[in-house]
């Protein structure tokens, strides 16, 4: 059955008229059809790698006085353009126009089923939206996996990227270096089929947020967890796997005293993402994801770089608490 928005509307009204499931989580699309945006969603259409591929993303005009500067927020693994909601809401009224595309592989963009992940594709495909937009140069926000391909960003377009913000960024550490184990792709996407609501709730509540949760979270763990229940779930699974393959094997840390524009980094304090602990000896797990030291180890290594620490924040303080971290973001952009 081919998915579409009809199909997608009707999955909707049929789910509302249904209270004996109204517990179960929904499912989405394999462009996360059925999961609403804040702002509209425009496509970005492109030739990468021999096909052709979409890339969704907003594209959301000041609210204040324009400033005349561009803000675009790269989002992480486990998250979507969507999830940067109220920081585009406190940019827009700062006078900035906001970019936030969704990574080809992620969310609303194609799932490519052959495709070389890599930071430096991402970070090209990202170029190109930024060139066919007109846009030469930008404050350059990410988070997670999005604080790695935004450094890869600042390193292959210095003269494109205004001022970098690494929220949370992963790969601070180079796990395999430090011992942990490889695996092939296969083992990611097996694992990546295992995926579900529960599952990733549990991770996040464990990883990202220090054992605590809060309701307002399930929205993004069921925007997750939609697309891997849906009909694309072998397609999102096999580029889920492909990903981590890229976020593994391709640290950017050891070119951090490479990085030539102004930086800041904020850090929650009780994130303990580490890429591959699973696999990980338990001595050498219990070190890892140590972001209390990783944030200050970057900001040794990044030259004209400024450190903020949320001392009882976890992986995602955009979401945790939306006030201070927009606070934070202004004044870093200031």
């Amino acid at each position: 059955m081919r998915y579409t928005p009809l199909l997608a509307s009707a999955i909707a009204m049929a789910l509302a008229a249904a209270p004996a499931i109204a517990a179960e989580p929904p499912f989405y699309g394999p462009q996360l059809e059925g999961f609403d945006y804040p702002h509209p969603v425009k496509r970005f259409e492109f030739e990468s790698q021999q096909q052709k591929l979409s890339m969704a993303y907003m594209d959301v005009a000041p609210t204040a006085e324009p400033n005349g500067r561009t803000a675009v927020l790269l989002h992480g693994k486990n998250f979507c353009a969507a999830t940067w909601e109220s920081a585009i809401a406190a940019l827009t009224g700062a006078g900035f126009r906001v970019i936030a595309p969704d990574q080809v592989g992620f969310c609303k963009s194609s799932k490519p089923r052959r495709y070389q992940f890599s930071l430096g594709q991402l970070a090209d495909n990202t170029h190109a939206l930024l060139q066919s937009l007109g846009i030469t140069r930008a404050v350059v926000v990410g988070h997670s996996m999005g604080g790695m391909l935004a450094a890869r960003y600042a390193l292959q377009y210095p003269d494109g990227t205004g001022q970098l913000v690494l929220v949370n960024p992963i790969g601070l550490e180079d796990w395999r270096a430090e011992g942990v184990p490889w695996r092939n792709v296969d083992a990611w996407y097996a694992g990546e089929l295992k995926t579900s609501f529960d599952g990733i709730k549990a991770y996040q509540q464990k990883v990202y947020y220090g054992g605590k949760w809060k309701p307002e979270y399930d929205r993004w763990v069921t925007m997750l967890a939609g697309m891997y229940a849906g009909p694309g779930k072998a397609a999102v699974a096999w580029d889920q796997a492909l990903a981590s393959d890229m976020i593994f094997n391709q640290p950017v840390v050891y070119e951090f005293p490479r990085i030539r524009v102004p930086t800041t980094l904020l850090i929650g304090q009780r994130d303990r993402t580490a890429i591959g602990r699973d696999l990980a000896p338990p001595e050498l797990a219990e070190q890892l994801g140590d972001y209390p030291e990783l944030g200050k180890r970057a900001a040794r290594l990044i030259r004209n770089s400024r450190l903020v620490e949320f001392k009882d924040l976890g992986h995602s303080p955009q979401v945790e608490a939306p006030a201070r971290f927009n606070a934070a973001l202004l004044e870093a952009l200031e």
